[in-house]
Parts: structure tokens; C-alpha cells; sequence
């Protein structure tokens, strides 16, 4: 007898419908087949053992089993819920007439309960999708799935109430979510304010510039001067997240499996800050079956690298083209996979190897060439993509003893808002286009013409600091910005002054 069962593989950050074809026949035997990875492969003893312990059985005939599409790759333990209930309906020991109009997935212990599984939100898109009636699946994951609308997903706890609801009609509680309701709801404010920064006025500056256009920032100081007590700040001054912003974050974080249990979408921008030891695939995803990577899973948010030149430099140079096209493409003999990563970059560094640049204080010096060794791990190109190049210096102990709050991240979040509303209704018409650090060289010659005094004033700076074209594209996209927070319609002389400053690291005096 033939059954056949939907389930669904995830592939990128897309899912596809996989049937999973169940016949009996006369004979003895246990085949498998579709591209079923080991964990699949070892599913019949998790099945045999599950179905035993609750007064079910494998029956000693002959059992074929195919996952369709077969030249697709099936990876992972969420398929035994599906094979278990494929070969009972198969083998006539539960009725199974409606088994097709569902999407069936789930680990099965050895007892008969289930364990959550990866990527069931793109999953439950795919489903709603192709048309699928309903979404079983274990009760971990769902309210993750059933932030889809237009699809019933069923969250169950163990095997037998799903077999139950099949031969016996007993019904499945089905899980509801208001998806808008539910994430307006969770739109709390992250725990870290900029109101517990003391003094560092100047970089509050460029943080807030940087949020306004989405721009890459790096800060450069010594050890203590608060950069990374800075950084993990920024994520509190962005705009809260739009519903589709959230649904994709989630759908990447699903992917890996990140999504916590019993929560449906992630309201807060994410805030990623690998170690420096990190690969160079860690970094940009990869793998032989490729998962995404830090920056993908920085998306929409904020990608923290801690003292940057620890980072090995081929880890650093795969981050160049992402940085430019805001997704990375991971190619294998067989398929390619694209991940989105638009997010912004926030780097941090000493300017020496002893952490004291030019400080007569310091106990501890660099020589010119350990310098240069020391900035050499940073290539040029890199540094060029990053728009804001910052340096800060230690807080002096009266604004460290000071007790007055500074500026707190909500005001600061307005006027990063009121800027990013400004670029949203500039960019209407462009679709991939949201704020300035996106915008490319035809419409950074449309939305940055200056007057002829400002002209000068950039050429000048060019030729005095030997900057690249990439770095004049760098320093329009931020002079629009400190505009747009100034609510100004035109880019001014002081404005491109005040983004000239943020180019730190190309001044006289550094990389040698």
C-alpha cells in the first residue's frame, strides 16, 4: 500500500515541499532513499523505538521510502514524525484519509515526544504558500511557525496526539498569534542606554550619524576609553524594526535554529560580536551544506568586531563584498545560495599594539614598525568601506564622577528616526534602497550636488589627505546624512566639513 506524507527542507533561507513516499510490500526490508543525510538515515531506530513504546510497531514486511525530489539533499531529525506517521497509515494501523493536507514535521525521542527542530518559520511560509491546510509540528516551534497568517499550525508534545487526532478525530489545539499585536508588544527598549555614557560627546555625534544613514563606523582609542561600552549602545538608538524587517531577521535566525523557544518574532534589531579567533565561513557562512554566517545573522543590525586588527586578515578581506552589495552569495559545485546581510558594521581598535599612540604618559611605546605591522593587518580597501573613522579618547575623571545622566537613547532615537523618515520618503521609488549608506555613485551625483564653495572645500581635503574616490563617495553619503539630521534639503559646506573629520585613519600621521 502507498502513503504519501508532506514535509519541507530548508535550502538557504528558503524552503522547499518534500513528499515523502511510504509503500508496503511483500518482503523483508527497510530502503530509504532521496539523499537522506546519517541523521535521517538512523531514523528507523528512533521510529522503531517511539512506535514500540506506545503500543505501535514496525511490521516485518518490505518498506521503500522515498523523499521527492530526490536529487535534493534532505539533512537533519525532523523527518521522523513524518516516516512514523507515513508508515503507520501505510501499513493500516491508523486512518489516515486527510494525512495529505497537512505539513507533518517533529524529532521523535525514544519515548514518543518530540523535540523542536531548525527553520520552521520559512517552512510555514512555504506552506501557506503551496496551499497547505495545516502545520504540525512540535510544540516549541510553534509559535514561531504560526507567525505566519493563513496557515493553522498545530503544536503537539508527543507522537500519539497526533495519531489520535488522525484514527480517532480527537482535535489539535491549534496556536494563534496576532503577529502585529505580538510584535508591537515585545518592541521593548534594549537594557543598554546612551544615558549611562559619561562625557564622549564628540562620539555620541558620530553614533548618531552613523544610525541616521546606516554607515559603517570605526573606533580607534586606547584601551578603557569606553568603544566597546559605545557599541553595544547603538543598537538603542536605531529605528525600532518594521514588521518585514522582523519577518526576515527571524527567518535567518530559524535557519540556525536561534529563534528561543516559545517566542514567535524578534522585535529587537540583532547585535552580533564574534571572537577574533572566528573563520573566515563562521564570518560570512559556508560549510558543504552552507548555513548562514555572523553577518547574515547581523542583518538588519549591528555586527560588533572587537579590536579589529586581531581579526585574521583573510577573515577580514571576505566581509568586502558583502559590505558592498549587502547579501553574500556561496557557491558550490551543485547550487548556489544567497544570503541577505545588510547590516552596519561597527569596528574597534587600539592605534598601537601597545594601545597608547602618541600618548608621553604611556609606560608602554611601538616603535614605527611594529606600527606599521600593527595597521598593516587592515588592508586600505576594507577601510574604505567604512564611512566614519572616529577616534576616542579616554573620559576625564570629572565627567566620570559627574552623576548626571547624559542624553538617554530615546531622544537620541527620535532624531535618528525623524533622519531615517526623511531618506525613506527620498528613496520611495528605489526598492532596494532605504537609507544613505545604500545608495550607489548615480544617486549619490543625484541626492548630494554641492555649491561651488563646497566643492572646493572637498577638493581640497582630497588632495591633502590622498583620499580614494571611494572615500569622496563615503564622505557625500555622510554629509547627507548630518543634513537629513539637520532637516536641511541641500548638502552644505558644513556639513561635508564636519564628514571630513570622520576620516580619521586617512589623515597624515597614521599607517605609517
Amino acid at each position: 500500500m502507498l502513503k504519501k506524507v508532506f514535509a519541507s527542507a530548508v535550502f538557504g533561507v528558503e524552503a522547499s515541499v518534500i513528499t515523502v513516499e511510504v509503500n508496503v510490500d511483500i518482503g523483508v526490508g527497510y530502503h530509504l532513499v532521496g539523499l537522506p543525510d546519517n541523521a535521517i538515515k538512523e531514523s528507523n531506530y528512533r521510529i522503531a523505538a517511539a512506535l514500540q513504546n506506545n503500543g505501535f510497531r514496525i511490521p516485518g514486511k518490505k518498506i521503500t521510502i522515498n523523499m521527492a525530489p530526490a536529487d535534493l539533499r534532505k539533512e537533519g531529525s525532523a523527518y521522523d514524525l513524518t516516516l512514523a506517521l507515513g508508515i503507520l497509515a501505510a501499513t493500516n494501523q491508523i486512518k489516515a484519509e486527510n494525512l495529505e493536507d497537512y505539513l507533518i514535521m517533529g524529532e521523535l525521542s525514544l519515548d514518543g515526544s518530540l523535540q523542536p527542530f531548525k527553520g520552521a518559520l520559512p517552512m510555514a511560509v512555504k506552506a501557506r504558500e503551496e496551499g497547505v491546510k495545516g502545520f504540525i509540528l512540535p510544540i516549541q516551534n510553534a509559535k514561531e511557525a504560526a507567525i505566519v497568517d493563513g496557515l493553522q499550525v498545530f503544536g503537539v508534545e508527543n507522537i500519539m496526539q497526533v495519531i489520535n487526532h488522525f484514527d480517532k478525530g480527537e482535535p489539535l489545539e491549534q496556536t494563534i498569534i496576532n503577529t502585529r499585536e505580538e510584535f508591537y508588544k515585545n518592541l521593548d527598549f534594549p537594557e543598554f542606554d546612551f544615558s549611562d555614557v559619561k562625557g564622549q560627546e564628540s562620539i555620541k555625534r558620530c553614533m548618531e550619524i552613523a544610525a541616521a544613514g546606516g554607515h559603517n563606523i570605526i573606533l580607534i582609542g586606547p584601551p578603557g576609553s569606553g568603544k566597546t561600552m559605545l557599541a553595544k549602545r547603538l543598537p538603542s538608538i536605531l529605528p525600532p524594526m518594521t514588521l518585514h524587517e522582523a519577518l526576515e531577521t527571524t527567518k535567518i535566525h530559524s535557519v540556525v535554529g536561534r529563534v528561543k523557544e516559545h517566542t514567535g518574532l524578534m522585535a529587537q534589531r540583532p547585535f552580533r560580536s564574534p571572537h577574533h579567533t572566528i573563520s573566515n565561513v563562521a564570518l560570512v557562512g559556508g560549510g558543504s551544506y552552507p548555513q548562514p554566517g555572523e553577518i547574515s545573522l547581523s542583518h538588519n543590525g549591528v555586527l560588533f568586531l572587537d579590536e579589529l586588527p586581531e581579526f585574521k586578515r583573510e577573515v577580514l578581506e571576505v566581509m568586502r563584498q558583502p559590505l558592498e552589495d549587502r547579501e553574500v552569495t556561496i557557491s558550490r559545485a551543485k547550487f548556489t545560495v544567497t544570503y541577505p546581510s545588510s547590516f552596519m558594521l561597527v569596528a574597534s581598535m587600539n592605534p598601537s599594539p601597545s594601545g597608547y599612540f602618541n600618548d608621553p604618559d604611556s609606560p608602554i611605546t611601538s616603535s614605527p614598525a611594529e606600527m606599521q605591522r600593527y595597521m598593516g593587518k587592515i588592508s586600505g580597501p576594507l577601510l574604505d568601506r567604512i564611512d566614519i573613522h572616529i577616534e576616542v579618547t579616554p573620559v576625564p575623571f570629572e565627567k566620570l564622577a559627574d552623576e548626571r545622566n547624559g542624553e538617554s537613547s530615546v531622544d537620541i532615537r527620535k532624531r535618528v528616526t525623524k533622519a531615517r523618515e526623511r531618506q525613506t520618503e527620498r528613496f520611495k521609488d528605489l526598492p532596494n534602497i532605504h537609507y544613505n549608506a545604500q545608495m550607489n555613485t548615480k544617486q549619490i551625483r543625484k541626492y548630494c550636488k554641492l555649491d561651488e564653495a563646497s566643492m572646493q572645500l572637498l577638493k581640497s581635503a582630497m588632495e591633502r589627505l590622498n583620499l580614494s574616490a571611494r572615500a569622496y563617495d563615503r564622505i557625500l553619503k555622510v554629509g547627507r546624512t548630518i543634513a537629513d539630521l539637520e532637516g536641511a534639503d541641500d548638502v552644505l559646506g558644513v556639513h561635508i566639513s564636519e564628514a571630513i573629520q570622520y576620516r580619521s585613519l586617512d589623515r597624515e600621521g597614521w599607517l605609517g
